[in-house]
């Protein structure tokens, strides 16, 4: 008699104990799930669902815990491009068209590190498949990288299907080099349309013009390219040069002249930040 009841009592325990795991379990479930335990009285308010069994539990997905996500960032699609920038002090940017070339950009990045300058560079997606070795190194120099669509056409005599392949080539080619996707954009000539904001907004770019054009394109000498910088250096202005396109080693030596009288001068020569709406 005294085995039969020393059974029994351990089979109770056993059963005491796997209710209450179960009860439990089952409290783990309902902080997960929101759901109040059996029998209880609903809130206030719309009527509280039925506890899930156990199988409909695998079917729920689980929301996880995370930083918020961001609210998408939006590109205002403009009607005329940006020429110049408006901040304290004497504020400058320079740029660069139609590179990168390996015979003048690498000389423009060295007196741009000397200095300890930043610029921006807009690239044409031909050029760039061929020198991503230079987008690497202005990555890590500090400086920025825009589109200059791919072959360098003159966007309004193209579709709208053309000049977005100009622009998407051009920017996986710079996200591949450079490590990310331009927010710059400067149509060839400065030619620009209606397609050319629409489809520069869609893909996250701003259009940028210039303010100060050195005319270095048209090799007036080493002389003349300085003196326009210097008569034009005000605060905010966007100054356009040339890294590629033809014989650049005017610009190349006209830069090494007015950079430090820039500076000495107390011009403040950066890059500018992107703006969201």
């Amino acid at each position: 008699m005294k085995k039969d009841q020393l059974l029994t009592r351990r089979r109770l325990l056993i059963a005491g104990t796997g209710a209450v795991g179960a009860a439990a379990t089952a409290g783990v479930l309902t902080a997960v799930t929101g759901d109040g335990p059996a029998g209880s009285v609903p809130a206030s308010g719309p009527q509280a669902r039925r506890p899930l069994g156990a199988s409909a539990y695998r079917l729920q997905p689980l929301t996880g815990y995370g930083p918020p996500q961001a609210a998408p960032r939006r590109t205002l699609v403009r009607r005329a491009p940006l020429l110049r920038f408006s901040g304290r002090g004497r504020t400058m940017v320079l740029t660069f068209d139609d590179g990168p070339d390996p015979r003048y950009t690498p000389d423009i990045l060295d007196t741009l590190a000397e200095y300890d300058v930043r610029a921006m560079f807009f690239v044409c997606g031909e050029m760039a498949a061929d020198n991503k070795q230079l987008l690497a190194r202005m990555a890590d120099e500090g400086h920025v990288v825009g589109n200059h669509t791919w072959s360098h056409p003159l966007l309004t005599r193209l579709t709208r299907r053309q000049i977005r392949s100009q622009m998407e080539r051009t920017s996986d080619v710079i996200e591949d080099a450079y490590g990310e996707r331009p927010e710059w954009f400067r149509a060839p000539y400065g030619a620009w349309n209606r397609a050319a904001f629409q489809l520069g907004a869609e893909l996250g770019m701003e259009p940028l013009g210039w303010t100060l054009d050195t005319l270095d394109w048209t090799s007036p000498g080493t002389r003349s390219i300085v003196r326009r910088v210097e008569n034009g250096a005000a605060p905010g202005v966007v100054v356009l040069a040339h890294d590629a396109g033809g014989d650049r080693s005017q610009s190349v030596r006209a830069l090494r002249r007015y950079l430090p009288e820039l500076l000495d001068s107390g011009y403040h020569v950066t890059v500018p930040r992107r703006q969201y709406a």
